[in-house]
């Protein structure tokens, strides 16, 4: 029983907490990133995409409307 309750725990994490913690991070540095930063995104999407795939159907990535002053 032990045994199932920590891979329902690890299932848990690895599908929803830390895609769910990487698409954070994600939104608030994707436009400002450095190249090193950038590759260590693409490795999150790579190694998370089960759990982002998950996820996306809640997500809005589109940028914000931009204040154009007259």
């Amino acid at each position: 029983m032990v045994v199932a309750l920590l891979y329902l725990i690890l299932a848990g994490a690895y599908l929803l907490v830390i895609p769910a913690a990487a698409l954070v991070y994600l939104t608030q540095r994707w436009y400002v990133a450095s190249s090193f930063e950038r590759g260590f995104m693409y490795f999150l999407v790579f190694f998370f995409l089960p759990g982002l795939l998950l996820l996306s159907p809640f997500v809005n990535l589109r940028p914000k409307r931009r204040q154009i002053e007259v």
